[in-house]
């Protein structure tokens, strides 16, 4: 059972030296039973301290490793059910399946179209974290075959799926050193899976026929030595896998520790469409990996987009650098734009410049990662944040007009800057969609 924000207090040095981040002692100790800060967050906690409260300092999701190097994936360590409350930290990996039954070179065409599915979205590389290799044929031979052309022709860590120890063991032994996640389907072989994970050190995911069994599984996974497991509730279908992935959170960041894994949800729709809206769904509610058919590109930005929304603190603002930037091979004459430094403002913008092809530079002002309305309502873009921006971006030693664009929807700022600045200040359209035909045109 958890312990309470008193009982880690009394283990604690109790000296208030804010050194943890909190004013207190008892205010760490309150974050702590949470589940929201680790014991390692406070320097001074004694050895005796640190024994006496390890099922206190353990995240209620144990945290999973899949991959090595510069492409590997962490899951789990989630402390919250909402969002809003704090975040979500280790964003879910998305994985595309491989089936073995496809031939040697359809099997390459797939795995190299898995790592192409890379996107940039307001700043940031998105992509596809796994490739999974389903055991569909049964064979072993065929197996590890496939596991290898896939993993080499991806470039990505692999999820290997058999309803066979065995099978399991051999493709684990061909990927030696890259540390896939080994998914056994068949509840009745998750004991000899749990040797295979244990003996080549990776993790393993299991599925069983309800959460009661699963919570035995995990206890007999754990008592083989292996730490490191992921949960499939066994669940198909939109609904019953999002009730199942909600109730499995929900008890584990309770205590219950026999549940207190990270998750793996698959989609089974037949549908294109449904297999993204199931994908984006699982990843919002809530999987650690996510595997799908789906591997065309309209279907797969809508998940990595729902991800990267979803993973990023809702208490502060996904901002961009505040600096002059140029899109095309600006000269003398190219056009000054303004905007916030809010990334979805910035990139919205950008976007639309290059569209136009007209060059252009584009000043955007530090408005703490607000939106040009937000910003303006709280007078952070104002003639005077402009005017600053301005002057410190040097973009004046750069052309040869004294002219500004501002946005359509803060046009009542036009007489201040002109004032304060001593530019002159045109008006352009209030969404950013208007820009190539403004630019053209005026």
């Amino acid at each position: 059972m958890a312990l309470t924000g008193l009982e880690i207090y009394k283990q604690l040095p109790r000296t208030n030296c804010k050194e943890c981040g909190f004013p207190t002692c008892l205010a760490f100790a309150m974050k702590m039973a949470a589940g929201q800060v680790p014991l390692d967050a406070c320097p001074h906690v004694s050895e005796e301290a640190k024994q006496a409260l390890e099922s206190a300092s353990r995240p209620p999701i144990q945290l999973v490793e899949i991959g090595s190097g510069d492409v590997e994936i962490k899951i789990g360590n989630e402390t919250q059910l909402y969002r809003h409350e704090e975040k979500f930290h280790r964003p879910t990996a998305l994985a595309v399946r491989v089936s073995d039954t496809l031939d040697d070179a359809a099997i390459s065409e797939r795995a190299e179209a898995i790592g192409r599915l890379v996107f940039e979205r307001v700043g940031t590389r998105i992509g596809v974290n796994l490739v999974a290799v389903d055991n569909e044929s049964g064979d072993a031979d065929r197996f590890v075959q496939a596991a290898r052309l896939a993993s080499e022709k991806s470039s990505l860590p692999g999820v290997l799926m058999s309803a066979s120890a065995g099978n399991l063991n051999r493709a684990a032994e061909a990927l030696a050193g890259h540390r896939p996640l080994l998914y056994i389907s068949e509840a009745a072989e998750a004991e000899a899976a749990a040797s295979v994970a244990k003996d080549n050190n990776c993790p393993l995911a299991v599925r069983a026929a309800d959460l009661e069994a699963l919570a035995e599984l995990t206890g007999k996974i754990t008592s083989a030595g292996v730490e490191q497991i992921v949960l499939d509730p066994g669940t198909r279908g939109l609904k019953p896998t999002l009730e199942a992935l909600t109730r499995i959170r929900r008890l584990s960041l309770k205590g219950f520790r026999q549940l207190g894994y990270p998750t793996i949800a698959f989609t089974s729709a037949t549908d294109p469409t449904m297999q993204a809206v199931e994908a984006s769904t699982f990843v919002a509610k809530y999987a650690g990996v996510v595997v799908t058919d789906a591997i065309e590109k309209w279907q797969i930005l809508p998940i990595l987009t729902t991800r990267q929304d979803i993973y990023t603190d809702p208490q502060k603002p996904v901002a961009v650098e505040p600096k002059l930037n140029t899109v095309g091979e600006v000269d003398a004459e190219s056009p000054v734009l303004v905007t916030t430094n809010f990334s979805l403002s910035y990139y919205s913008v950008e976007g639309e410049v290059e569209a136009s092809r007209v060059p252009a530079y584009i000043l955007s002002v530090d408005t703490e990662g607000t939106s040009v309305l937000t910003a303006w309502a709280s007078d952070k873009f104002n003639a005077e944040s402009i005017s600053q921006a301005l002057k410190k971006s040097g973009v004046e030693e750069n052309i040869s007009h004294r002219k500004l664009i501002i946005p359509g929807l803060v046009a009542v700022l036009s007489a201040g800057i002109e004032d304060e600045s001593g530019w002159s200040v045109q008006i352009g359209p209030k969404e950013a969609s208007g820009l190539p035909s403004y630019l053209k045109n005026q």
